[in-house]
């Protein structure tokens, strides 16, 4: 069973618990969140009826049609786990809505522009609503992961400023009876960036990998998943673990909405005690996620 940390209100035996948690786990559950239920419903809500549209509708969306990679990806659109057969889901991408008049937009930052909006009432006010709290618990898990590394709570707030972040809508239709072999909902894999803020439905499906075998992270009441991305480990020399993870969808239709915090794009990836020899080349943001897509996709 993974830990459940009460976040509340930030402090230092919060700080040690979520020490211990990104040491063995890289995974947590958080509770004491302080995100109203009326709009992780909302949003979940939304979610489901983005994907209850018509195929062709979908594909009206494409991610393809997006520079900043927003918008709709079909089901076994992507491969996560290099090797196996194309995951079992169909997502969506969203993110801070940039017009094409911003500094970053300007300057072709990596995932940073304008969103395609579905024809849906309501849906734009919601996951804009959403998208701004998810931004507003990840600077305060920020906060925590800092004492968990002996720092100052501030001491990323040069981070959290402008940052680049994804909302990803996520559906799994039930596991088909003609899958391929070791076809499953989402493959084994890390995230990129920093820290992932995971709603998931009460399905369940994730896994995550330990001890040299899978431990299932089923739905708890009023919790976010927490995981740590590759960016963390390698900000911290790899003592904050990124762990592989997948979904494995054995009920009926399973949603989720993984939020990805990634932080100000332009900020040096570099170690975060000073003086400590690095055990990777230094980086920004940008960088760490356009190598990260590359490796994955090819792309970037």
């Amino acid at each position: 069973m993974l830990p459940v940390i009460d976040v509340a209100s930030v402090n230092g035996a919060i700080g040690q618990a979520m020490r211990a948690a990104c040491l063995q786990h890289g995974f947590f559950y958080l509770k004491g969140h302080g995100v109203p239920l009326g709009l992780i419903d909302a949003a979940a809500g939304q979610a489901r009826a983005l994907f209850d549209l018509s195929i062709e509708a979908k594909m009206a969306l494409h991610m393809k049609r997006s520079p900043a990679s927003r918008g709709y990806s079909p089901l076994a659109g992507q491969v996560l786990d290099p090797g196996k057969p194309a995951d079992l889901k169909e997502s969506f991408y969203l993110g801070p809505d940039l017009p094409l008049d911003h500094p970053f937009v300007q300057a072709g930052l990596f995932n940073c522009g304008p969103n395609q909006w579905p024809a849906l009432p309501g849906f734009r006010v919601v996951m804009q609503a959403y998208l701004a709290v998810m931004i507003a618990l990840a600077e305060e898990l920020m906060a925590g992961i800092a004492l968990a590394l002996g720092l100052a709570p501030d001491h990323f707030a040069r981070f959290c400023r402008n940052p680049t972040c994804t909302l990803r809508l996520l559906h799994y239709p039930p596991q088909p009876v003609d899958a391929l072999p070791q076809q499953i909902g989402a493959g084994a894999h890390t995230d990129f960036g920093a820290i992932t803020i995971l709603w998931q439905d009460d399905n369940g499906g994730l896994q995550v990998e330990g001890d040299g075998r899978w431990i299932d992270a089923p739905p708890l009441p009023g919790t976010f998943v927490v995981n740590l991305g590759d960016m963390m480990a390698r900000w911290t020399n790899d003592r904050f673990r990124s762990t592989r993870h997948r979904v494995i969808n054995r009920g009926g239709d399973r949603y989720s909405l993984p939020f990805f915090y990634n932080g100000h794009p332009e900020h040096p990836i570099v170690p975060i005690h000073e003086g400590e020899p690095a055990l990777y080349p230094p980086t920004t943001v940008e960088g760490h996620l356009r190598e990260m897509y590359r490796r994955s996709y090819g792309v970037g």
